[in-house]
């Protein structure tokens, strides 16, 4: 069952490009109200003018999310600005250089980590409990289906974190109305994914989309689930 979410404030982390900016048009063209973040606003400006005849509500955040403090400044204002985030897409994240597996660096695990995994429990953190509050949430992390892949073993493992973090945050969340769950868009061609992905990233719409409009009936609502964005590729949902 899904429900009508007009008017819900949303915050999407990485949303200046690919697979973030195709939430953020799916979002607006269901009448969700928009919080966009980026390491710099600067980068923002093709996102927002996707949006500018969209009839809704549309601020944008910065911050790295290698940096905590950064990360905080940022939540904050994006709760500020908004009134109170309904709906959380944790969709930013870093890929390393493709590395032979036993001679990657030390260094490339920490950097995935912190911004793939630690920003994640970070925003987590500081968010679900307001949504409890509330009596209302929505917690989608941005998944990956990689794997045999042990050159971005950097990458894959934080992918392999998240999912076990976010299964067990569902867990905590349960007859909260809060709802957490993964979604995995598939190989798209985004800077990330690079020019010989299978999938144009507008296919991820409208399957990305579904963890957000999930109905909150307990104990029946999916939570710790994974969407794959691609098994609803093709079909008309506006």
């Amino acid at each position: 069952m899904t429900i009508d979410i007009a008017n819900k404030w949303a915050l999407i982390t990485g949303a200046s490009r690919g697979i973030g900016q195709q939430i953020a048009v799916g979002l607006a063209g269901l009448g969700v109200n928009l919080v966009l973040h980026s390491s710099s606003r600067d980068n923002q400006s093709a996102t927002m003018n996707l949006l500018k005849d969209s009839g809704i509500q549309v601020h944008s955040v910065e911050g790295r999310l290698d940096d905590p403090s950064a990360i905080s400044a940022f939540m904050e204002e994006a709760e500020t600005l908004s009134g109170g985030i309904d709906i959380l897409y944790n969709n930013a994240a870093l890929m390393t250089p493709e590395t032979p597996i036993f001679e990657t660096p030390q260094s490339d695990y920490e950097r995935s980590f912190q911004v793939n995994v630690y920003s994640v429990i970070q925003t987590c953190g500081y968010f679900a409990p307001k949504m409890v509050s509330r009596g209302f949430g929505r917690i989608i992390n941005v998944s990956s289906g990689i794997k045999d892949t042990p050159k971005l073993d950097a990458y894959s493992i934080t992918k392999a974190a998240l999912d076990k973090y976010t299964r067990d945050l569902a867990i905590e969340l349960e007859g909260s109305g809060v709802l957490a769950n993964m979604a995995d868009p598939g190989w798209c061609r985004t800077d990330m994914g690079g020019a010989g992905a299978f999938n144009d990233v507008t296919s991820v719409l409208p399957g990305i989309l579904i963890p957000a409009m999930l109905g909150k009936e307990e104990p029946e609502a999916p939570k710790g689930m994974l969407f794959v964005a691609q098994d609803f590729a093709g079909i008309k949902w506006r």
